[in-house]
């Protein structure tokens, strides 16, 4: 890893304990700095970050806001089975974000969106494997990301992605069903499957696992945890920035905001307003009854957008998407969901009505790549709005927000990334 000595050591409070947290902490212990995380809840990994698909895959991150996407949600929407839930709300603020994915979903945005997501994805995974190399870090990962498509139409709708990963030489080959069925044995032969696509460099892994390894990794440099704190509100006073935390102020040379959901409700007062919405997840996860009927890595049903991972014993069925709520009440109809994706491909390997079901809210952002970087607060940093690709782009942006707090040039183009994409935005 990166050793360079940071000689102007400055004291960072990191808001948030989620993976993009934990891993901004630890990069910027590792450049030398003195580093405090503030949660609110009890450990590290306890919301958007617990409940994870797994996936690692950068040759597949892409954003949601994608051509030929909201004519399929609207045709499933009504459907027992959908992959997305819509409550009812008059919520202004639902209605202007979906206004602004339905812009995004043109090709020309959905090339450029994808190709920013991917940037940050490939490198966020060379960081992660330079990390788990230099700390022998076992987080229950596999390798190979398999994509399932049901139907002729979902392999139509993937054409644009598939056209990508051509253009930029990501290692790929699009499988017939037999083919598919040679890596994944285990598949049932009573689901319809028209194809598949295989990513042989992905990846997944148990994401909160990993999280609290780092932590202690972490710990270990010096960076301190302060568990069930919650920031209230940010105030730029001089050159430095004043946290409210449980009544009491404390003030650090620099802060950085990884809070997930609840960073648009600190920003905002500070003129930061980004359309960061959220959007609830589900995940099922249960106990291998038969290791042979198994899948043996990650895979992905495209017609229902959800994730099937193996981590170690277990298997996860992870996906979907709820909005209109914060809540995170369990829908029956999400949990009925998930566990028919996971009976119509791996029926003998799990009982999925006894799984243990979760779910959380993801920031999400209607064009799909985070925020990361400076903002018009001076000392005040973001690592925010990467919807359910957290766990793939943790590492690297982690790495990329300590580059910039630390003065140095990171090591990816950040057009598109910053703050700036939103100027304009009323």
């Amino acid at each position: 890893m990166n050793s360079q000595f940071m000689p102007q050591q400055q004291q960072i409070a990191v808001i948030g304990g989620g993976v993009v947290g934990v891993c901004t902490a630890y990069f910027l212990a590792e450049a030398g700095h003195q580093v405090v995380v503030i949660e609110r809840l009890g450990n590290v990994a306890e919301k958007a970050s617990f409940g994870n698909a797994g996936v690692v895959a950068p040759g597949y991150v892409t954003p949601w806001a994608a051509p030929g996407m909201p004519k399929k949600l609207l045709s499933s929407l009504f459907k027992p089975d959908s992959p997305v839930l819509l409550k009812p709300t008059l919520d202004r603020a639902l209605w202007r974000w979906v206004r602004m994915w339905l812009a995004e979903c043109e090709l020309d945005r959905y090339r450029i969106n994808k190709a920013r997501m991917q940037r940050v994805a490939l490198y966020s995974r060379h960081i992660l494997q330079q990390l788990r190399d230099h700390h022998q870090l076992d987080y229950e990962q596999t390798r190979g990301y398999l994509q399932l498509f049901r139907s002729e139409r979902d392999l139509a709708l993937a054409q644009p992605a598939l056209a990508m990963l051509a253009e930029q030489g990501i290692a790929h080959q699009l499988l017939d069903a037999g083919q598919a069925r040679v890596i994944e044995p285990a598949l049932s032969t009573s689901t319809a499957l028209a194809g598949g696509l295989h990513l042989p460099d992905d990846e997944a892994g148990n994401c909160p696992l990993f999280t609290k390894q780092m932590k202690a990794i972490a710990q270990a440099m010096g960076v301190e945890f302060h568990f069930g704190s919650t920031v209230s509100a940010l105030e730029a006073q001089g050159g430095r920035i004043t946290m409210h935390i449980d009544a009491r102020e404390f003030s650090a040379d620099a802060v950085v905001v990884a809070a997930g959901i609840d960073s648009a409700r600190l920003l905002a007062p500070l003129g930061i307003r980004l359309p960061l919405y959220p959007v609830k997840g589900y995940s099922a996860t249960a106990a291998i009854r038969n290791f042979d009927e198994a899948p043996h890595a990650a895979l992905m049903d495209e017609s229902y957008k959800v994730a099937i991972t193996r981590m170690g014993s277990r298997v996860r069925i992870a996906g979907l998407a709820e909005l209109g709520t914060v809540s995170t009440d369990l829908h029956e109809g999400a949990m009925r969901t998930l566990a028919k994706v996971g009976e119509d491909w791996f029926p003998d390997a799990a009982n999925y009505n006894n799984a243990s079901f979760w779910s959380g809210i993801r920031p999400m952002l209607p064009d799909g790549p985070p925020v990361l970087g400076a903002t018009p607060v001076r000392n005040l940093y973001v690592n925010i709005g990467h919807g359910s690709a957290g766990w793939a782009m943790a590492a690297g942006c982690g790495m990329v927000l300590a580059d910039i707090v630390s003065g140095r040039t990171p090591d990816i183009d950040m057009e598109g990334l910053t703050l700036a994409r939103y100027a304009r935005m009323p």
